[in-house]
């Protein structure tokens, strides 16, 4: 859609890309239908491509989206903090993450399984980017001896592949705790503080 849009357009479009993220969380880019999206936000597929110019265009508005949400809380992480505070707000920030926005983890991960080819350009530019922003920023916190000296990129790898696995995850977890811990994500801030500031103590 060109030029200025009205609140209904803008709750329209809303609609549409909360029925797409269902759908292509459940079905990836490939499973899902223009038809399955139109059904899902209660539209017919010609009111809906008044919207969006076509399946596409739907999934990589939802990409782009998720990506700058996604990468926010990395973003706060600032050379001038307490580097244990900065690295466990990111955690727990990746953790509520996990918690609130299950289906956009999902989107990304089949994103991401399937060669990123709408988003290689993003991960290869801003991504890698903002990244090698935040690697110096724990190298310089090693190299002062705040932390023990890692691989800080490897470093940021390991903590998006435990947080997110709280969501990609989350029925296997289900299954396996069952009753027993009712707050898997405050359970699991505790365990990953223990972890990697064990392996982060520089003594």
């Amino acid at each position: 859609m060109a030029g200025k849009t009205t609140r209904i357009q803008r709750e329209k479009r809303e609609v549409i890309l909360d029925a797409a993220l269902q759908v292509f969380s459940e079905n990836g880019f490939r499973g899902a239908t223009l038809d399955q999206i139109a059904g899902l936000a209660g539209l017919s597929k010609p009111n809906m491509l008044y919207y969006f110019g076509g399946k596409e265009e739907i999934y990589c508005t939802l990409l782009n989206r998720l990506l700058e949400t996604w990468l926010e809380p990395l973003k706060q992480i600032r050379a001038d903090g307490d580097p244990h505070k900065q690295i466990m707000g990111y955690i727990c920030a990746k953790l509520e993450f996990s918690r609130s926005y299950p289906r956009e983890s999902r989107l990304f991960a089949n994103e991401i399984l399937n060669g990123a080819p709408r988003m290689l350009g993003e991960l290869k530019g801003p991504l890698k980017a903002l990244v090698d922003e935040k690697a110096a920023v724990l190298q310089g916190w090693m190299d002062e001896g705040k932390l023990a000296q890692v691989d800080p990129r490897h470093l940021l790898f390991a903590i998006w592949a435990t947080t997110q696995h709280y969501a990609d995850f989350a029925v296997q977890m289900d299954a396996v705790l069952g009753d027993s811990d009712p707050d898997p994500i405050k359970t699991g801030s505790v365990f990953l503080e223990a972890l990697f500031f064990k392996g982060l103590d520089p003594r």
